[in-house]
């Protein structure tokens, strides 16, 4: 049965790491639905966060398939245990100023924040995990997406682990 898998990649801070990552990925057929990359606690070593979809099987191929790669140092499936994910999105949304209420309203209920106002739009910053942001885009539709920008997915395992 395909599911969401959330992986983390330690490699070594170096360049076309992240090319030889994604090009396993889709060598093999398999699907990235957000990557993200930034510096780990190690100095030297970056940590990459992946989201795709798969059965355990190919999650296992996966896995097996990362650690060939000379740069990856440790692979890490964050879905097995309990974690925390989040994702932020920049959201801009069409708001003529007789609309403006309601638009605060969604960004009120979501503990979103408005980070600019234009004379005909509002962009709002919203952090959460994926069904949240989501949810807020479905609810900001009706009144004109214009632009939209999502970081994708970054993760850690919860408390001691």
């Amino acid at each position: 049965m395909s599911m969401r898998h959330t992986i983390a990649v330690l490699v070594n801070d170096q360049p076309g790491v992240l090319q030889r990552v994604s090009g396993l990925f889709g060598r093999r057929g398999f699907n990235i639905e957000s990557i993200t990359v930034g510096q780990s606690e190690e100095a030297g070593l970056s940590r990459m966060v992946i989201v795709t979809i798969g059965d355990d099987m190919t999650l296992e191929q996966i896995e097996k398939q990362l650690y060939k790669l000379i740069d990856v140092i440790k692979v890490i499936n964050l879905s097995s245990k309990p974690m925390v994910a989040r994702e932020l999105a920049l959201i801009k949304v069409s708001a003529e100023p007789a609309e403006r209420p309601e638009i605060l309203g969604v960004v009120e209920t979501f503990r979103a924040s408005v980070v600019d106002i234009g004379s005909g739009s509002i962009m709002v910053q919203v952090v959460g995990d994926t069904s949240k942001i989501d949810a807020m885009i479905e609810l900001l539709k009706p009144y004109g997406i214009r632009e939209l920008s999502r970081t994708g997915v970054t993760a850690m395992i919860r408390g001691n682990a």
